[in-house]
């Protein structure tokens, strides 16, 4: 189980207690409460415990300048701020001012303050004499006796029983100590410890250490040198043997003290030119060995008592030297300066120390024979080492050319690769190459066969496949190509190549009136008037399937109408039937099905009967009788292409006969329409 915040906090307190420092506290749990009220309560006793020395401090030594205190660490601070309360509370008691403290000082402070003030007060003997007079007694009340001075009940009022430190808990107190005392057996007083002997001391190797009240000092063991002398905080002084009067100068000399030792020197001071030595004498300096020389150039330096006399030296110069401008010494005769060019044209002049010489200038070499410089054929000499491609030969000197596609590096001998591409030569793309480049186009151009540099736009329409690009026009733009739909009836599909149809009627964009029915076909609409005839009626439900539109009219007589009840005809349908034109055919064609309800007849009575009566121009549909899913069903099919546009009414029957009589007949009207286009 975890422990208690209890023993958290007495585990915080008791390290605190005996090691005085908090950064490395060991934990006694892995719960983050217990581990924060460990830490808070170790730093909370090491604030009571820096405090309970500052004041200490204060009121043993009457100042705070402090080992501890000159440290920037967070206990540090709690002994400053206790040592400079506690003073300024002695300070208000010994100037008769009050112990009440300012609030702004804050609450610690004001504490501490009026500690160090009290019991300042208590160590005067004030005493009334019985002569004075009295004043009259006045009643106060416990409130306002609490009220004028808050701390009445302070059981650490005035320091409290306690030799040090008292903390007021309440009920009772509780005794401190301060930085380097103990608490003694009896909870009151308090004794110093001797850190030198429990090893708490901080001092190094090459040191002693030395206990002292409520601290420590670490002596030096080994002694500082000559010239130093040990200080009491263990610290080499420099002894100023000339304050002292240790020294050994004699009396014509001044002490001058030094670093560990000290210097004589001579109260006569030698003039300009001369120097001093140990025992004050001057000696002449002999400027002329110095070394810088005192004496200009073509001068001769002589030493004298205390200065120097500069003498002019009058040289005499051989043959190739001249003496200079001053006279002062021989230079040499640049003979390569003068006009008349002693080497002769196509020569080069060296000039040497009181010589000269003649050299072939670069590129030139001399010939033993004409005894003249001859040009140098660096490109024949040196074939295939000077140049990377081509070498040309120029008098005194040549230079290098590259091929073409190439140029010429910063080395002057090198060729490398031209990027061409860089002037745009080509009319769309370039890429280049190694010595050239290569022109090719974007897509839906070619390259010219003529100067294979211009793009040409590709035709796409006129290619082999261009029949096949769009299902109704293709139009050549530059490189590329659009499919296109006639310009009624048809709108470009998403692959943006097929024409689809555009249903007038679904999108209402029709021109039919009120009374008309429009009518989808292939490319348009159509708008028609479909009544039903007398004893007919319109039925309510219009079929519509994918290429067809059907309007139904049942039979509907009046009363007492024998002539329509007794006619055959039952119901009158219309459909349109959009078809396409020249159309290949390989077999017929299968348009209309018309599927009909045997009478509840005996079969070997009952027969149905199809047949096309009206509008077959040239035979070109046919309808056959066909059993399909228990159903008989006519199928009407168109046997020969017809050519567009074309509209026709196809005039189906179906017969019910029954014993050689028609006992039922429906009859549809198609209206057919053949487009011009399909797609």
């Amino acid at each position: 189980a975890d422990p208690s915040m209890e023993e958290c906090c007495d585990k915080g307190i008791e390290w605190a207690n005996k090691n005085r420092i908090c950064t490395s506290l060991p934990l006694i749990s892995e719960s983050r409460e217990c581990s924060m009220t460990q830490v808070q309560c170790c730093r909370s006793q090491l604030e009571k415990q820096y405090c309970s020395d500052g004041i200490e401090f204060a009121n043993v030594r009457e100042e705070c300048d402090s080992d501890i205190g000159e440290n920037s660490t967070c206990e540090a601070e709690y002994f400053k701020v206790c040592c400079y309360c506690c003073l300024l509370g002695k300070a208000a008691q010994v100037q008769g001012q009050s112990c009440e403290p300012n609030p702004k000082v804050g609450y610690q402070c004001g504490i501490v303050f009026r500690d160090c003030c009290v019991k300042g007060q208590e160590g005067i003997d004030v005493s009334i004499s019985d002569d004075a007079p009295k004043k009259e007694q006045v009643e106060i009340s416990k409130e306002e006796l609490d009220q004028e001075d808050p701390y009445l009940h302070d059981g650490c009022r005035g320091g409290g029983p306690c030799s040090q430190q008292c903390r007021d808990t309440g009920s009772s107190y509780v005794c401190s100590c301060f930085v380097g005392y103990q608490l003694q057996a009896d909870g009151v007083n308090c004794e110093d410890i001797n850190e030198c002997i429990t090893g708490t001391h901080s001092c190094g190797i090459g040191q002693t250490c030395v206990n002292t009240l409520g601290s420590f000092r670490c002596q030096r063991d080994t002694s500082c040198g000559t010239g130093y002398e040990l200080t009491d905080d263990s610290r080499c002084k420099d002894i100023d043997e000339c304050e002292t009067g240790t020294h050994n100068c004699p009396p014509d000399f001044i002490c001058q003290n030094t670093p560990g030792s000290f210097r004589c020197r001579p109260k006569l001071q030698c003039m300009n030119g001369f120097i001093q030595d140990a025992l004050g004498n001057c000696i002449d300096i002999n400027e002329c060995l110095s070394t810088n020389m005192p004496c200009p150039a073509g001068q001769i330096c002589i030493n004298t008592d205390g200065s120097y006399t500069c003498q002019r030296i009058s040289p005499s110069c051989g043959r190739g030297y001249h003496l200079n401008e001053d006279g002062t010494r021989c230079v040499d005769v640049d003979e390569c300066s003068s006009s008349n060019q002693p080497c002769g044209e196509g020569h080069v002049c060296l000039n040497a120390p009181g010589n000269y010489r003649c050299e072939c200038k670069s590129g030139y070499s001399f010939d033993v024979i004409s005894r003249t410089c001859i040009d140098i054929n660096e490109c024949r000499r040196y074939p295939g080492r000077l140049c990377a491609h081509k070498c040309e030969n120029t008098p005194g000197s040549y230079y290098c050319t590259c091929t073409m596609g190439f140029k010429l590096s910063t080395d002057g001998r090198s060729c490398e690769d031209l990027n061409e591409c860089e002037s745009s030569p080509c009319s769309q793309e370039c890429a280049n190459v190694y010595g050239s480049y290569q022109c090719y186009c974007r897509r839906g151009f070619q390259l010219s066969d003529i100067d294979g540099i211009s793009c040409e736009d590709i035709d796409e329409c006129a290619l082999p496949t261009g029949g096949h690009i769009c299902s109704f026009r293709c139009v050549n733009i530059p490189g590329s190509f659009q499919c296109t739909c006639p310009s009624t009836g048809y709108r470009l599909a998403p692959n943006a190549r097929n024409c689809q149809d555009i249903d007038e009627c679904v999108a209402e964009s029709h021109n039919c009136s009120f009374n008309e029915t429009c009518f989808n076909i292939q490319g348009g609409f159509r708008c028609l008037s479909l009544e039903c005839p007398e004893n007919y009626r319109k039925s309510g439900d219009t079929v519509r399937l994918e290429k067809t539109d059907t309007i139904r009219c049942i039979k509907s007589c009046r009363p007492n109408d024998v002539n329509c009840v007794l006619d055959p005809v039952h119901t009158i349908s219309h459909t349109v039937i959009s078809l396409p034109t020249f159309r290949e055919f390989t077999r017929p064609e299968e348009i209309i099905f018309l599927r009909a309800i045997t009478p509840t007849y005996p079969a070997n009575q009952a027969d149905i009967i199809f047949d096309i009566t009206e509008g077959n121009l040239r035979d070109s549909f046919d309808i056959i009788k066909r059993y399909m899913d228990g159903m008989t069903v006519g199928v009407v099919r168109q046997v020969r292409p017809i050519v567009g546009p074309f509209h026709a009414i196809l005039k189906l029957e179906m017969n019910y006969v029954m014993g050689g009589v028609v006992s039922h007949r429906n009859i549809v009207n198609v209206h057919i329409f053949v487009s011009e286009y399909w797609f």
